[in-house]
């Protein structure tokens, strides 16, 4: 199929490069001259796994070309709208100008018989909103929301676990269906729906990951008074297969460009609707995650004797979460930042994440290298649970620290190995 793609941003250029990869004719635009320049050239502008392979697989067949130039959307019958919804800055609701710039741009281009495609997330709504629009053009839209989880979005958008098309006009369906050849052969689950159920499924689904992030993290805090052991009251708890043990992980948090906009968008879209009342306890699993991080700055003041002035700390992380170089509303970042707040010489590493981290607060010191993190540090201080990180030596990291205490903000240490090697150790939830 001959298709483009509306905003070249993580979700977009992933889509794009995965289309084409998957045999369709893809064009990708976006605004963003650099960032054209470096996916034309077969560069990821962000790190993500399996991405650079794709990319130079589809530019290298033809399938695949990017662009800043609208009107080479003009041969493509499909378009996927793929651009950000930030969260406002003046609220916690949805900015969804992107959106509707991509869509008004893409008017000229589109007719009879065309299908625009939202995969951007977006309060519900949009859709019906945006169908008006498309329409006079002769052209339909659809809702297909993405589920990507960043370090697996290649992954997730070639063989998803799931299907959803929000749909009005039923011919649609056979459009997303010839899209999606590959993965409904290979069994991908498909839901054919409305438009408001399409948009409610991508919130709904992260509002209810993040309450369950948030629930593990809340007992942690009953722990903590208790003398419980949040981690094995998890394992127990996770074995009722009602509830599962994965997302019950208790540590720093949830952050990242999702979770935290989603759930604050879907509680201010709620309010707009009269029906905030029914996920107000999303404004406490938001709470109770930001709460998580001032508290492994506690323990940090706590472990150094009631003060970190002057105190070298090695903080380990600073993406929001391992195999990606994202720090929107990075838990680990913001334990950095609230230490050197404290007047901590805070000495930040991390496998991807150094960039964008210095891009936002440069007063912090950054070292690709951990030895150089952790060497004379007075205090180590894991925030993101990378492999490089999780699987140090504690008796070689001993030999490096000025003092052996470490701080476990993800619970993903052992701490019998930390302490038989001299550490005084905490986790989050632990005794």
């Amino acid at each position: 199929m001959r298709m483009s793609v509306i905003g070249c941003g993580y979700l977009g250029a992933v889509h794009a490069a995965a289309m084409a990869e998957l045999g369709h004719d893809v064009v990708g635009v976006d605004v963003d001259e650099a960032k054209i320049a470096l996916l034309s050239a077969g560069k990821a502008p962000f790190f993500e796994p399996g991405l650079p392979e794709i990319l130079a697989s589809a530019l290298a067949s033809g399938r695949l070309r990017f662009t800043t130039d609208m009107a080479a959307v003009d041969d493509a019958s499909v378009h996927f709208i793929a651009v950000g919804t930030p969260q406002t800055k003046d609220s916690y609701a949805a900015d969804l100008t992107y959106v509707d710039a991509a869509v008004d741009a893409l008017l000229p281009y589109i007719g009879e018989g065309d299908l625009v495609v939202g995969k951007s997330t977006v309060p519900v709504g949009t859709a019906a909103r945006l169908a008006a629009v498309v329409a006079p053009t002769g052209a339909s839209l659809a809702w297909n929301p993405e589920f990507l989880r960043e370090g697996y979005a290649v992954q997730d958008t070639i063989s998803p676990d799931r299907l959803v098309y929000g749909i009005a006009d039923p011919s649609s369906v056979d459009v997303l269906d010839e899209v999606y050849a590959t993965a409904l052969a290979a069994g991908a689950p498909r839901i054919v729906t409305d438009f408001a159920t399409a948009e409610l499924v991508k919130v709904a689904a992260n509002a209810f990951l993040a309450t369950k992030i948030s629930f593990i993290n809340a007992m942690a805090e009953i722990a903590e008074v208790t003398g419980a052991d949040v981690t094995q009251l998890a394992d127990a708890i996770g074995h009722d297969t009602r509830i599962g043990r994965r997302f019950l992980g208790a540590g720093v948090g949830f952050g990242g460009g999702c979770l935290p906009k989603d759930i604050r968008a879907f509680t201010a879209r709620a309010e707009e609707l009269g029906r905030g009342e029914s996920v107000a306890f999303l404004k406490e699993v938001d709470a109770i995650n930001l709460r998580r991080r001032q508290r492994v700055a506690d323990l940090a003041v706590d472990a150094l004797g009631g003060s970190v002035n002057g105190r070298k700390i090695a903080v380990l992380g600073v993406t929001f979460k391992p195999h990606s170089d994202d720090v929107r509303d990075s838990p680990a970042l913001d334990v950095a930042v609230r230490l050197k707040g404290l007047g901590a010489e805070v000495v930040v590493t991390d496998p991807e994440g150094i960039d964008n981290a210095r891009l936002r607060h440069p007063q912090l010191i950054y070292t690709s290298v951990a030895e150089e993190a952790l060497r004379a540090a007075d205090l180590v201080v894991l925030v993101t649970e990378w492999p490089q990180f999780t699987s140090l030596d504690p008796r070689e990291v001993g030999e490096l620290v000025r003092h052996r205490r470490v701080i476990d903000g993800r619970n993903a240490l052992d701490p019998t190995a930390w302490k038989d090697a001299g550490f005084t150790y905490a986790g989050l939830g632990r005794s």
